[in-house]
């Protein structure tokens, strides 16, 4: 009982270590690492951003010849292959003399999943896993679904008003939610590879879409603009901006403004359509194939009902002000048809609540049910 807690607890600082490069590692994971001796903490590392030190390489450069007979505890499953820029965890684990190795999940990674954990124990170290999995896997949920399915992990944020309205009938939305929302707003376009809005966001405010956090990184700016209405003179095509801008458009667009917008510095990508406007999944599994591991979405009515009716949102966070637009004619935060029946309604688990200033941030992932999952 006495190791589980210790083990919770080293754990626990491993996380905590691996959260500080939130935004930081794409595409690689979050990964955080601490060697332990006698109940007391030797060293601790994480990988910081990709190209850089792995945790575990970190951990035990720091702790030296104090590493023989040590615990190291690390977020995930230690790698044996050689990437791009950095060579294999394993062999330099095994080579530093450490006993036991606490793992809290199994790499994803068809190129480690369980090598890792066989060579550890093949070498006579003693190795324990899934110690506060759970946190693990929620804070490399990007990593896992991009390594596993090609496709990026998806965010639907909305900013509204109590009665589930983002805008009045005269589209004023500028500021439903406090300032410190809007600040947690641009934490999570930090966080994440790239931020997604349709082109009638783009028409109505002309946003740069930065992040605006002190030495955090701007994502990418992807539009969905089925009939290529993207200004040439926009906002997000500025040259002075550090990253592309993706305008996602079906292959029936117009090869002149394809070509205008080219050379206004745009990459313009060909999706498949459906019913006249981009697919989304195809547009998913376009950006996936980009290296694109998370998309946060923070577009208006439309785009956020089509991408919830495409399927493709994994989690939404809502920031809902306390007031009340009131009326028919405001508009409300996700379009389209309703369901006839409440059973089709989209449900949220593992729900978080916490207050950001004088607004309510709810967190949830879409459960993904069938009618006869629900009693």
């Amino acid at each position: 009982m006495h190791q589980q807690f210790l083990d919770t607890k080293y754990m626990h600082m491993a996380l905590r270590l691996a959260k500080r490069a939130k935004g930081l590692t794409s595409p690689n994971p979050m990964v955080g690492a601490v060697v332990v001796k006698d109940d007391t903490v030797i060293s601790r590392g994480y990988h910081q951003r990709a190209g850089s030190s792995h945790a575990e390489v970190l951990a035990l450069q720091k702790a030296g010849t104090k590493a023989k007979g040590a615990t190291l505890y690390v977020t995930l499953e230690p790698c044996t292959h050689t990437d791009k820029r950095t060579p294999p965890c394993a062999p330099f684990i095994v080579e530093s003399g450490i006993k036991r190795i606490v793992v809290a999940m199994i790499d994803p990674n068809p190129k480690v999943s369980g090598k890792g954990i066989e060579m550890l124990l093949a070498a006579g170290i003693d190795v324990a896993t899934g110690i506060c999995e759970t946190e693990a896997r929620r804070l490399n949920e990007a990593f896992i679904k991009h390594i596993s399915t090609g496709m990026p992990f998806v965010t639907l944020k909305i900013a509204q008003t109590l009665d589930g309205k983002i805008a009045t009938a005269s589209g004023e939305s500028k500021w439903i939610t406090g300032e410190p929302a809007r600040l947690e707003g641009y934490r999570l376009r930090h966080e994440n590879d790239a931020v997604m809005v349709g082109i009638n966001t783009i028409l109505a405010d002309n946003p740069l879409l930065t992040a605006r956090v002190r030495h955090g990184r701007d994502p990418i700016p992807v539009v969905v603009d089925t009939h290529l209405r993207t200004p040439v003179d926009a906002r997000i095509l500025s040259r002075e901006r550090q990253v592309r801008t993706i305008i996602a458009t079906v292959k029936t667009a117009p090869g002149r403004k394809i070509r205008q917008l080219k050379g206004a510095g745009a990459e313009v990508l060909l999706v498949k359509s459906s019913h006249g406007r981009v697919e989304m999944k195809d547009l998913m599994k376009k950006l996936g194939a980009l290296g694109v591991m998370s998309v946060l979405i923070e577009g208006g009515s439309k785009i956020n009902a089509s991408a919830l009716a495409a399927g493709i949102v994994d989690k939404a966070i809502l920031f809902i002000a306390p007031m009340f637009m009131t009326g028919s004619e405001a508009l409300s935060c996700i379009g389209g048809p309703s369901p006839r029946k409440l059973y089709k309604a989209i449900k949220l688990d593992a729900i978080r609540y916490r207050e950001v200033g004088q607004d309510l941030m709810i967190e949830g992932y879409i459960a993904h049910k069938s009618p006869k999952d629900i009693s």
